[in-house]
């Protein structure tokens, strides 16, 4: 039996009668603003190529670890999703991984995966009937067929999704080619690149050495020496400047910072490269260089995202046999009052600078992120991230932060994606999340409607477009 797939117009709005019609209202007025993303991991080059995707399975769910990891939680092999191996091993059939996948749909009942890939279907690809086993091949075909019209390109989509800015994530040893073709096309599509220098920082990460040598290459420096390694950063900071990137960003381990007198900093340099270096020295050279790479913002105004607290890979077979990002990152606790407070002392009131912050780690946001967002000048909340971007993490967080931090120490919502067709559906989960929290205020008598509305507003663009210096 066909069931019929159908978007509630009221989804995750109040209950309550009184307080619904409130948040319908303030939705209302929110709910057609072009879209902001300003931090998320999309492929720059989807846009510089403007080539169509393959089918369903690659577009939709072989890039979103948050879609196989549930999968594979319930025993679901990754090589019958059509994942390929870390060796190159060729993925498996791109139809029969869709119909695995739709036999398993009900594992994501309640989950916010499920709301973002019905809004998907539903808006997207005009499908009203729910996915199942026995609509697998309906899907299948109707997706495919809609990727080989040329409305369903990338640029095509981005115009149609109303997004105003977009901004993906590469590294410094990424040449940014995908960005230039982009800015030489005269498409009018906002895409930008952002800052992440984890793989020439952190000498943990497995591409650390090969990374470094592109990163020579690139800048022509002497990044063996700490001086050079510097200017080295310099100069890639102002190529990615030039390809519009207003931010850098960071996901370290901890929050860990440090401010080292010089020729400390460059004698644990100097045991980075060589090799002879612990554990303890690669977590202290990383705090070193988020309070470097706070010393280049203020230079260079470029906003700082710190987003630490995931134990990377927990997996270690699958990490072998697939690699990275494959759905086995596990949130750690995490502080940060004691870890960023070498930053702080150095920088924290600096009213040029710029740092958002983020966390897996829920308990930290009214015992201390919000108190220290609502002290420092230079400090931000990035909004709730990895595990909690959901209706109940978005309530939490409101719950949580506002008391101490207030709406204008945000930044509004980020989608934080590789799935490009759900980035719609994110940030609508995230507008009728905050709409439904503003109309308890004003249910509650705590704010007037005309507040509501115009804290919607911020919540939705202007906080955004504030933090990240986007205008």
């Amino acid at each position: 039996m066909k069931r019929p797939l159908d978007l509630d117009p009221d989804r995750l709005f109040p209950a309550d009668s009184t307080t619904r019609a409130i948040a319908r209202a303030l939705y209302a007025d929110v709910a057609g603003l072009p879209i902001v993303s300003p931090h998320g991991h999309t492929d720059a080059r989807w846009f510089a190529d403007d080539t169509p995707w393959q089918d369903a399975t690659s577009l939709l769910l072989a890039p979103d670890h948050y879609v196989y990891r549930m999968l594979y939680s319930q025993g679901v092999d990754l090589d019958a999703l059509a994942i390929p191996r870390r060796d190159g091993t060729p993925a498996t059939d791109p139809r029969a991984a869709w119909r695995l996948f739709a036999d398993h749909y009900y594992l994501f009942r309640g989950t916010p995966s499920r709301l973002w890939l019905d809004h998907v279907f539903a808006e997207v690809f005009g499908i009203d009937v729910a996915l199942d086993g026995d609509s697998a091949d309906h899907y299948y075909d109707a997706i495919n067929a809609a990727l080989a019209t040329d409305a369903f390109r990338p640029r095509a989509l981005f115009d149609r999704f109303n997004i105003d800015f977009l901004a993906t994530t590469e590294g410094p040893q990424d040449d940014l080619n995908a960005h230039h073709r982009i800015q030489r096309s005269g498409w009018r599509g906002r895409v930008v690149t952002t800052y992440r220098p984890d793989a020439v920082i952190d000498v943990e990460h497995e591409a650390f050495k090969p990374a470094m040598q592109v990163f020579a290459e690139l800048t022509g420096e002497d990044v063996y020496s700490w001086s050079g390694y510097l200017a080295a950063h310099r100069k890639r900071r102002a190529d990615f400047r030039a390809a519009g990137a207003t931010a850098t960003d960071h996901g370290h381990p901890t929050a860990q910072t440090a401010n080292l007198a010089p020729d400390e900093a460059e004698r644990l340099f100097r045991k980075i490269v060589s090799g002879n270096w612990t554990p303890p020295d690669a977590e202290l050279f990383r705090a070193q260089m988020l309070t470097e790479m706070a010393a280049m913002s203020v230079e260079d105004g470029m906003v700082m995202q710190i987003h630490p607290g995931a134990f990377r890979n927990h997996n270690a077979g699958l990490f072998e046999s697939h690699g990275r990002d494959k759905g086995a990152d596990i949130p750690t606790q995490t502080g940060y009052v004691e870890q960023l407070k070498p930053l702080l002392d150095r920088f924290g009131n600096e009213r040029g600078l710029t740092i958002i912050l983020f966390t897996l780690d829920e308990d930290s946001y009214s015992r201390e992120l919000a108190p220290l967002a609502g002290h420092y000048p230079c400090l931000r909340l990035g909004p709730p991230w990895w595990f909690h971007d959901s209706p109940e993490g978005m309530r939490r967080f409101r719950e949580l932060a506002t008391e101490t931090a207030g709406f204008y120490n945000t930044v509004g919502f980020n989608d934080d994606t590789r799935a490009f067709l759900s980035i719609p559906a994110r940030h609508d989960v995230a507008r009728r999340a905050d709409c439904a929290f503003l109309a308890r205020l004003v249910a509650e008598g705590r704010m007037a409607d005309w507040e509501a509305a115009e804290v919607a507003l911020d919540l939705t663009s202007r906080l955004v477009r504030k933090a990240y210096r986007i205008d």
